[in-house]
């Protein structure tokens, strides 16, 4: 394997972990599903266990939220063959209604440390452990947005979703 190689491996590995980010905060439930291996495990805050069980979780979650916003820093994956060990830090916001709720209001800095394996459709999340490092109350602290502009959705009319059909429609 060439330096090359690697290098392409380690940045389709990062963009898994960015597409899965973008699917999480869009209420992209296929695309979450997506990034792991049909094998694949999760374990969050919450849940452990299979990634079609995880997704499920989610469903029933994230709609309770009006949002969330993945902010992803440090990447280093270490690519061995056909399998990877991958470290993201990131932070993730959350919030919601009411706005003084701190279970619907929160950010936390987390890590996914990650076990990635290389299939016939690229590289999948074999197993991922989720790592809470901290979590700060937002409680009363988020405000809404105010004045004209763009508002981020998680439906069909996001300016991204907007965009996309525009652009990379065939």
């Amino acid at each position: 394997m060439t330096a090359a190689d690697t290098a392409a491996d380690r940045r389709e590995i990062h963009d898994a972990v960015l597409r899965y980010c973008r699917a999480v905060d869009r209420l992209d439930f296929d695309g979450i599903r997506a990034v792991y291996a049909d094998d694949g495990v999760d374990h969050h805050t919450g849940f452990s266990g299979p990634a079609d069980d995880y997704v499920a979780w989610l469903r029933g979650l994230l709609p309770h939220l009006d949002g969330t916003m993945h902010l992803v820093g440090n990447h280093l994956a270490e690519v061995q063959g056909d399998q990877a060990v991958a470290e993201t830090y990131g932070t993730a916001v959350h919030w919601g209604t009411p706005r003084d709720d701190a279970r619907r209001n929160f950010t936390s800095g987390f890590r996914y440390v990650d076990h990635f394996v290389r299939t016939p459709s690229g590289w999948r999340i074999r197993e991922r452990w989720a790592v809470r490092e901290w979590t700060r109350s937002d409680a009363g602290r988020l405000l809404a947005p105010e004045g004209d502009g763009p508002r981020g959705t998680r439906d069909e009319h996001d300016p991204l979703a907007v965009l996309r059909r525009s652009v990379l429609s065939d």
